[in-house]
């Protein structure tokens, strides 16, 4: 599962993972080490390897350049929350303010704080900014690729491109819906 920061990567794959069964993995609390110092390359493409070896899994996050080609060769289903830049900004503003305020524990003891979330050059806010138009085109550009190669190698990715949160409660519904179905 890959969209911008704020789009609710994350609690969209807890709760999928929750109604599919299966273990829910976040790229974050692999890449992050304390004092959030990214983990090597080398290091974090094993950790994504082993999380992505298990029978089924549900993987929130992107790392486009360092991991996306791993999750994408082995998930039967891409699901890409592509949700507007004034939405996103408003979402993770709201969850940045809230995670400051309770001094929220994200991954290997790593906080967020006003000053590193709004102020500084590696704000998430900023990058979002930034960063949020080209990440799309890549987005775009990569998962057409990952689809063309899986289905080239048999089997084939689905892309699920959801524009809004509406759409992803439905599309969840829809799958828990299906889900259940076959247990019965």
């Amino acid at each position: 599962m890959w969209g911008a920061p704020g789009s609710g990567k994350t609690t969209l794959a807890r709760r999928l993972a929750e109604r599919l069964g299966v273990v829910h993995v976040e790229l974050d609390a692999l890449h992050w080490g304390p004092g959030w110092t990214p983990v090597d390359t080398p290091s974090f493409r094993a950790q994504v390897a082993a999380a992505s070896d298990a029978e089924g899994w549900v993987i929130d996050g992107e790392y486009l350049s360092k991991a996306a080609d791993l999750v994408c060769a082995r998930a039967d289903v891409l699901v890409w929350l592509d949700y507007p830049l004034p939405l996103l900004f408003w979402r993770l503003v709201r969850r940045t303010v809230q995670r400051v305020w309770r001094r929220e524990e994200l991954w290997n003891g790593n906080r967020e704080d006003l000053r590193g979330a709004f102020l500084s050059r590696d704000s998430l806010v900023v990058y979002l900014l930034r960063t949020e138009r080209a990440k799309r085109r890549r987005r775009e550009a990569l998962a057409a690729e990952f689809a063309a190669d899986r289905l080239r190698a048999a089997g084939g990715l689905r892309v699920v491109r959801l524009r809004g949160p509406q759409e992803a409660d439905a599309w969840l519904a829809h799958v828990a819906g299906q889900a259940c179905a076959r247990s019965q």
